[in-house]
């Protein structure tokens, strides 16, 4: 007769055969997974808001009155004094929600806002992971909790916005042009046109021109690829803009004419300038005025300085092979520009924080590899002299600056600050709090205006495609 231990055994035995093949490193990596997972979610509770569904409730009444008959752009949600401010395109993509329930449509729209952020992350850590030898699922999906916890992704979420989508179709250009700059490799063993087009990148600005179809500020990347001279990713940007507005007159002629011709421009719709989740430089500027209103000339004056500044430097980082650097650059400066900014559109700073930590990694491989060179002048030595190693801590510090910048930015989007200091006019001044109070309430503002002059670029880290001869001998040039 078996004892109990022997039948235990044998319950156990299918699990052992199941699990003889799993590494104990995977085991391990899916643990930290999920304690990274547990973390964001326990920062969330911590930092984040109620959430239920504010803005998805606006656009899920607007697009099911739109159903029933009425006008568009005449919705009001009730017991608030907003309406549908996007473009007829943004509402015909929305239609099909009327036929859900509101919260049916909020789940859907987070699920698939976190798929596209992970698929985003994706893109941005691929090239990183690679040279360093880790595995990318690991990567993504400890990157995608840790994402998933700053402002302006759970606000997104919490919110049921749609900046994450949009988000998506820009960084899908980025993608489209990284395959154009190797479409020589790419697309040569694939079956079939689509596959042939998929991989030749040809798309690329389709993403940039659908997301500003929907949002008008993702325009500025059109400006970036003109002052760049990317003609034809301009060209599909600008082709696709045309075609689905033109698209839309011809379905909803109506609607089309009544934002064109007045909704675009009531900028009052979307509220007060000064109201603290708007993180903009004009939203900046109102709350250090203590003013309801930005004042305009002094806005245009900072605005025309910091946008020159964003897309020089975007310009630049493109030159020297760095376009992830470039598009977030270019994203950052529409962020600051923008006359309205909530701290759910802030998305950029995601792609910012991945640049600053490779960035650090970067210069202390570098500082690796040098400290192990032996020749003459190494580390500066004279010359004729060999052997010369450098101090034990130069490795340790190379790099430490980025570092510390990433992990900053990090946690200044997960705390969030702004909001134990938000005060509303006229009835509590910004300046109740005192400077520092301030200070906590436009930290968001401020820190992307840091990140628009000083973000650095990674030469030679994700050269873009280059339409000309003349443009490659100027950036090997550079190198």
């Amino acid at each position: 007769m078996p004892t109990t231990v022997g039948r235990r055994a044998d319950r156990l035995a299918p699990v052992r055969r199941a699990t003889r093949g799993i590494d104990r490193r995977t085991v391990v990596r899916v643990g930290i997974v999920a304690a990274v997972a547990y973390a964001a979610w326990l920062a969330i509770g911590a930092f984040g808001r109620p959430y239920n569904f504010f803005d998805m409730k606006i656009y899920h009444g607007a697009v099911v009155w739109w159903a029933s008959g009425h006008e568009l752009y005449e919705f009001i949600a009730p017991t608030t004094t907003l309406g549908f401010t996007y473009p007829p395109f943004a509402a015909l993509a929305m239609l099909p929600m009327a036929m859900l329930p509101i919260e049916a449509a909020g789940w859907i729209n987070a699920a698939g806002s976190i798929a596209a952020l992970a698929v985003i992350l994706a893109a941005l850590l691929r090239p990183i992971v690679d040279r360093l030898g880790w595995p990318l699922w690991y990567s993504v999906a400890i990157a995608t909790p840790m994402a998933t916890a700053l402002e302006p992704v759970r606000e997104t979420l919490g919110y049921g916005q749609v900046n994450l989508l949009l988000f998506a179709l820009i960084m899908a250009d980025l993608v489209g042009l990284r395959w154009r700059s190797r479409r020589g490799t790419h697309g040569r063993g694939t079956d079939g046109p689509f596959l042939r087009l998929l991989y030749s990148g040809s798309w690329a600005g389709m993403g940039i021109g659908l997301a500003t179809a929907v949002k008008l500020t993702p325009a500025l990347f059109i400006v970036y690829l003109l002052v760049t001279r990317q003609w034809r990713v301009a060209a599909t940007a600008v082709g696709t803009i045309i075609g689905v507005t033109l698209g839309s007159f011809a379905l909803v002629g109506t609607e089309s004419r009544a934002y064109f011709g007045g909704v675009l421009w009531q900028t009052e719709r979307v509220g007060a300038a000064d109201m603290t989740p708007n993180q903009s430089l004009a939203g900046l500027l109102a709350r250090l005025y203590d003013s309801i209103e930005t004042p305009g000339l002094l806005w245009l004056a900072f605005s025309v300085l910091i946008l020159a500044v964003g897309l020089s430097r975007a310009a630049n980082a493109r030159a020297d092979g760095d376009e992830l650097t470039a598009f977030t650059l270019v994203g950052l400066t529409a962020n600051v520009i923008s006359p309205i900014s909530w701290s759910h559109h802030l998305v950029w700073v995601i792609p910012a924080v991945v640049v600053l930590a490779d960035a650090a990694v970067r210069r202390r491989e570098a500082s690796r590899g040098l400290s192990v060179r032996t020749g003459p002048q190494s580390f500066g030595g004279p010359p004729g002299v060999s052997g010369l190693r450098p101090p034990i801590w130069y490795p340790t510090l190379t790099g430490l600056r980025h570092g510390v910048a990433a992990l900053g930015l990090y946690l200044l989007f997960v705390i969030s600050p702004i909001w134990p200091y938000e005060h509303k006019l006229p009835e509590v001044s910004h300046y109740q709090n005192g400077l520092f109070g301030a200070l906590m309430e436009n930290s968001l503002a401020l820190a992307l205006i840091v990140l628009v002059a000083a973000l650095p670029w990674r030469p030679g880290a994700e050269p873009a495609f280059y339409p000309d001869r003349s443009a490659r001998v100027t950036t090997a040039g550079r190198r």
